[in-house]
């Protein structure tokens, strides 16, 4: 198996030595609303059908992407809102831009409605920072098309993606949750 099909850092979140789901277990699992999980459970299967059938190598894996950067956008929703940072009106809302709320660039223009701002005062600037990239990295510049920049991502680099989100979505649960 070569190393950009080598899935064993993306199955340690998942799966301990045993085989078994170790995020079932934790307070995070716990905390994911069933659509979450689904996301993340397809996705991963998803995942572990590309690397076992090997049949085809595609040019782009974004597509592994997605239900686990659904999941980080239900996820992150979730938690505003159970933490005081939205109201249930933004959650359940066909209107809200949490990309926007969160992004630091504006800060200013949003004054008391900035995510980025809220996550910064109630933790620190690091988390703020790690919450704002993945939203960028996992999310925004997987799915934007670009004519002058279609960004193709390979089967590791989508990997990575996926570990970044889901352990930025155990550290948000763990330092603004709990």
């Amino acid at each position: 198996m070569t190393e950009s099909k080598d899935p064993e850092y993306v199955k340690l979140l998942f799966m301990d030595k045993m085989g078994r789901l170790v995020m079932r277990t934790s307070e995070f699992w716990q905390y994911l609303s069933k659509n979450q999980k689904d996301l993340i459970l397809e996705g991963q299967y998803l995942m572990e059908d590309i690397i076992k059938d090997n049949a085809y190598q595609f040019k782009d894996y974004s597509f592994l992407v997605f239900p686990f950067a659904k999941a980080y956008e239900g996820f992150l929703k979730q938690l505003f809102k159970d933490i005081k940072f939205i109201s249930r009106l933004d959650y359940i809302s066909d209107h809200l831009r949490l990309g926007k709320l969160m992004s630091p660039n504006l800060i200013r223009k949003l004054g008391e409605r900035s995510l980025y701002e809220k996550i910064r005062i109630k933790t620190n600037t690091e988390l703020a920072d790690k919450i704002w990239h993945v939203w960028k990295t996992g999310r925004n510049q997987i799915f934007h098309y670009f004519p002058h920049n279609l960004r193709a991502v390979s089967f590791t680099e989508a990997s990575l993606i996926i570990n970044e989100i889901l352990k930025t979505m155990e550290e948000a649960h763990q330092k603004l949750y709990i």
